[in-house]
């Protein structure tokens, strides 16, 4: 193995506790904890873009879950309560700004765990779309990767198998819909009123925005994305975000990586689907080796 290969790296896999959220209950947590094979840290502190003291922490991961949960019709509770319908096993996800007053309503800040780990098979479908938010795992540094096996470091090792026009599109999708917010488009989503009060726009939306037009444009073109962002790009993402950019400039800048990127996802250069054939025999034979083990 070459040192720039990924391989295992140990960790922790304990999790919060449970909560009263769908996706939170204790039964969840278990088959989380027991199949992790990759955890990471993403958001603002692996891009390289937080400001110090603002950001919460940011954790996405995959697991295995055992046999009953794939060929059979197993379910888990409705969080720790257990009082609505059961629920399919996809995902184990909490907050720990629920913990607060307000639960599940407050938003995450300054010291908060804001993690998820999803069933390897509702990854590898979004990751086989091309979604931005859970591609990132396979670009993580070691030194921000909390736990990973051989079927994880398999995985980040093969990154370049996820890489399609595919992904194109769904990141282009992605900066639209932040631009809209950056903007304050009509129907766009905003929470953060703040903001704009003090700078005239959402600089969070606009930093998140042009990140997302660079590292597609990366992606598309090298098959890989560099972590934390590299500079000069991270300095400008972050003054962006301190509100030390004009909005003219910013929009400038967006709506230029936006072009580069409508233009890669009509390229022929890039292949239109991903591995789907690797992507299948990989997670059978990791969940195949993951219930030996564990049987």
């Amino acid at each position: 193995m070459s040192s720039t290969t990924p391989g295992p790296v140990a960790g922790s896999t304990m999790l919060p506790a449970g909560f009263t959220h769908p996706h939170a209950s204790e039964e969840a947590r278990a088959i989380a904890e027991k199949g992790m094979i990759l955890r990471v840290q993403v958001g603002s502190g692996m891009h390289g873009t937080s400001i110090t003291g603002q950001d919460d922490r940011d954790e996405m991961g995959l697991c295995l879950e055992p046999p009953q949960f794939v060929t059979g019709l197993a379910r888990v509770p409705n969080g720790i309560a257990g009082r609505g319908p059961s629920v399919r096993f996809e995902q184990y996800e909490r907050h720990t700004a629920w913990d607060r007053p307000g639960g599940p309503a407050n938003r995450s800040g300054a010291g908060d765990l804001d993690v998820i780990i999803y069933s390897a098979r509702k990854w590898a479908r979004l990751a086989l779309a091309g979604n931005p938010t859970v591609l990132l795992v396979l670009f993580v540094p070691d030194r921000e990767v909390v736990f990973r096996d051989e079927a994880g470091a398999e995985l980040a090792a093969n990154a370049h198998r996820f890489v399609s026009r595919l992904a194109a599109g769904r990141y282009l999708g992605y900066l639209k819909a932040q631009k809209a917010a950056m903007t304050g488009q009509a129907g766009a989503h905003t929470n953060r009123p703040e903001l704009v009060a003090v700078h005239g726009y959402d600089t969070k939306y606009a930093m998140h925005a042009l990140r997302l037009g660079l590292q597609g444009i990366e992606l598309l073109t090298t098959g890989r994305i560099t972590l934390p962002v590299p500079e000069p790009h991270r300095a400008y993402l972050r003054s962006i975000r301190r509100g030390e950019r004009p909005f003219a400039e910013v929009l400038d800048a967006v709506s230029d990586a936006e072009a580069r990127l409508s233009q890669l996802r009509d390229s022929p250069a890039i292949e239109d689907q991903p591995d789907r054939r690797w992507v299948d025999d990989w997670l059978h034979r990791s969940y195949l080796n993951f219930w030996a083990r564990d049987h």
